[in-house]
């Protein structure tokens, strides 16, 4: 029944600043752009929806709604992020381009599965650049890797986490100083 993503759609503060994130930097080409007047509810509205191609043909999309307040509150290192895959060449030549640009850059992070380095775009949300190793495909594979007694484990055991376990302090949710990516 599924047959892919066709798009994610998130808000952004400023369809150009987003483009020149997305497009610029990114590499991923603006391909549509909607202007919507009206939502299927009927509503009266002016937002702005683009997309944004990956080479899978799915897309990142964003809404832009200048009337409408959206709070963008700050994210822990893995509240939300959108990873995307790219050649181990390429996770190397945009780690060294962050900086360059002025681009909050974090990583090399070695999931033992795959490697990764994160961005943060103009609207605060985290970018995870993701390059697959060698033993990607064993690694994901549930019959070999236990991943559901894995979770049925962390289940039995959770509710001791968070007794024990104290969260950063807010704004210090970083991946160095919380431990995780």
């Amino acid at each position: 029944m599924i047959k892919g993503l066709h798009h994610n759609a998130y808000r952004c503060r400023d369809s150009e600043e987003t483009r020149r994130f997305y497009e610029d930097f990114l590499g991923l080409p603006l391909v549509t752009t909607l202007e919507i007047k009206e939502t299927k509810t009927g509503r009266t509205t002016e937002a702005l929806h683009t997309f944004y191609r990956l080479d899978d043909g799915s897309h990142l999309a964003f809404f832009e709604v200048p009337s409408e307040p959206f709070e963008f509150k700050a994210q822990s290192d893995y509240d939300l992020h959108i990873a995307l895959e790219v050649d181990y060449a390429d996770l190397q030549r945009m780690f060294e381009e962050g900086p360059r640009r002025g681009v909050q850059t974090r990583g090399i992070s070695d999931h033992h599965f795959i490697h990764s380095i994160y961005f943060r775009d103009p609207n605060g949300y985290v970018i995870e650049l993701t390059a697959k190793l060698p033993n990607h495909t064993d690694a994901t594979d549930p019959r070999k890797n236990d991943a559901r007694g894995k979770l049925d484990r962390w289940q039995s055991r959770k509710s001791r986490l968070a007794v024990t376990t104290v969260p950063p302090a807010p704004g210090n949710a970083t991946a160095e100083s919380s431990g995780a990516r």
